[in-house]
């Protein structure tokens, strides 16, 4: 890979809701040596669909076999990158912050307030918030609070979809009468 062009590229994944089907789209992933920075999962409106949000560091000629192995899996119905410019993305991200003291409170409670995050837990001795938003967002917040003491810090990963009413189903629906030979082992 050209480390010079590669980016953070964001594909959206829709597989078979089936066990199994999560690792071996890891394990493709794996077995190339590709590097997953984030990986999100959830059923979608269909239950017998689930939709794979996974964002890799990767060049244009790396997406594209990326993209094109991944549509190779039996239980993979469509591939898109999802680009920056059409598209919205969003990780929740849960901050657990020291709040020893009245003033301490207030002011995290402050920084919450700017960020539009919503405090979840409220403990003698610590504060739980929750964000949602980009990258951006997320460690900027990171930065004020970890002044306070971060106790603990979880982020679900970054999920996606492109903006308008073009949709993944709508890839997909042109895909499945061509799905013929697809590796079913």
């Amino acid at each position: 890979m050209n480390e010079m062009n590669a980016t953070r590229r964001t594909l959206s994944v829709l597989v078979e809701n089936a066990a199994g089907v999560l690792s071996q789209v890891s394990r493709l992933f794996s077995r190339k040596g590709y590097n997953i920075e984030s990986l999100a999962v959830g059923t979608t409106d269909d239950p017998s669909v689930s939709r794979i949000t996974i964002e890799v560091w990767a060049d244009g000629p790396m997406i594209e076999q990326i993209m094109n192995q991944l549509r190779k899996q039996y239980p993979v119905y469509s591939v898109q990158e999802l680009k920056p410019e059409r598209s919205i993305r969003r990780e929740l991200v849960m901050f657990k912050v020291k709040a020893e003291t009245h003033d301490i409170r207030n002011e995290v409670i402050q920084i919450a307030n700017i960020f539009r995050a919503s405090i979840i837990d409220v403990s003698l001795k610590s504060l739980t918030l929750a964000l949602i938003g980009d990258e951006s967002k997320a460690e900027a917040m990171q930065k004020l609070l970890e002044a306070f003491g971060i106790l603990e810090l979880v982020r679900t990963g970054m999920v996606a979809l492109e903006r308008g009413a073009y949709t993944i189903g709508d890839e997909t629906k042109e895909q499945t009468e061509f799905n013929l030979g697809k590796n079913i082992l």
